[in-house]
């Protein structure tokens, strides 16, 4: 989609709210057709009913650096919860201080994206959960390692039995994974945008509302819609214009690696928006650390738009809207070693 942002019609529509502009009520009415706001619920996830033990055991998981071959990584060493759900670097550390290929996403609300990671290849959290563990540069270790790890302490047992009760041996990679999408799934931060979209003219003000607008207006919202305003489809990044290679590495090709498929090169998954403002650096290359210019090379590369610098500031405060409240984190106290933990053994997943 190519369209300039520069017309005297658009120019018109995005004056002060209460003037000419769409009255905030026929701008809500119109945003609700697009955007979700967050349920006031733990969503369900597809076979795998959530209890507080399964929370509680996965939440344990997720701190447990045990679960990596070293014993220094946890998940939320890339996804740490202190600071936006990623680990706000270009590209994360992981075993032997390896470097990872793209940039960390959020864990917040991952629970709402239709698929994880950027190019889409884990189709739930389950799913994603597997494959850091095994991945050589991130914990790089093995589903028989991580088991002879949990199985060395009687306290992760017990926990397993009483988040599985219905089955025999519930100590297993599967349950291991259900455990820790679980917890991800209560992980869900609701925002001022959230309150605005229930009723509440005053949650956002006059200058989210013009981003909003513009957000709506310029077609952004067409690959960042639903609950998590992204994390649903997949799209070229450099639809009309493709970025320097400073942006987008030439190397990586995108979701062409999972479907070998031509049209696929260079095709992302779109990025989920809440708590953008928390998760810098940005792209999967994590190589622009300043939003405005993050939402000024969007325009231009997914729309063709040159934005004013009132347009950026506008549509960055809108961004801004969607940073939510974190829900409580206490630290938890892990499960003691009651043997010696097993050491790491086998072919670990490159």
């Amino acid at each position: 989609m190519t369209r300039s942002l520069k017309s005297p019609l658009l120019a018109a529509s995005i004056i002060a709210i209460g003037g000419t502009a769409m009255a905030s009520t026929d701008l809500r009415e119109e945003a609700k057709e697009i955007f979700s706001p967050v349920p006031s619920t733990v969503p369900a996830v597809k076979d795998n009913p959530i209890t507080p033990e399964k929370v509680d055991l996965g939440k344990a998981l997720f701190f447990d650096p045990r679960m990596s071959a070293s014993g220094v990584f946890s998940c939320n060493s890339c996804h740490n919860l202190a600071t936006g759900g990623d680990d706000n670097m270009p590209t994360s550390i992981g075993h032997g201080w390896q470097k990872g290929p793209r940039n960390s996403p959020t864990v917040l609300n991952s629970v709402f994206n239709d698929a994880q990671f950027w190019d889409g290849r884990a189709a739930d959290l389950a799913e994603q959960a597997k494959g850091p563990v095994q991945a050589g540069v991130e914990m790089a270790n093995t589903p028989d390692n991580v088991l002879a790890t949990l199985n060395s302490m009687p306290q992760y047992v017990e926990w397993f039995r009483e988040s599985f009760p219905e089955e025999e041996d519930p100590v297993t990679f599967d349950n291991f994974a259900k455990a820790i999408e679980a917890y991800e799934a209560t992980l869900i931060t609701p925002a001022p945008f959230d309150a605005w979209l229930n009723g509440d003219d005053a949650a956002l003000s006059d200058q989210e509302k013009r981003g909003l607008e513009l957000f709506v207006d310029a077609g952004c919202a067409s690959c960042h819609g639903g609950v998590n305003l992204g994390g649903e489809g997949y799209y070229p990044f450099g639809l009309v214009e493709r970025p320097g290679a400073d942006v987008l590495p030439e190397g990586d090709k995108g979701r062409f690696v999972v479907t070998e498929t031509a049209d696929d090169e260079y095709v992302f998954r779109a990025a989920p928006l809440r708590n953008i403002a928390l998760t810098a650096p940005y792209f999967h290359s994590g190589a622009v650390w300043d939003l405005r210019t993050a939402v000024a090379i969007m325009a231009e590369s997914q729309l063709g738009a040159e934005l004013s610098e009132s347009e950026i500031d506008d549509i960055t405060a809108f961004l801004g809207s969607l940073t939510g409240e974190m829900p409580e984190v206490i630290y938890p106290v892990l499960p003691a070693e009651t043997a010696a933990t097993p050491q790491p053994t086998g072919e670990v997943v490159q």
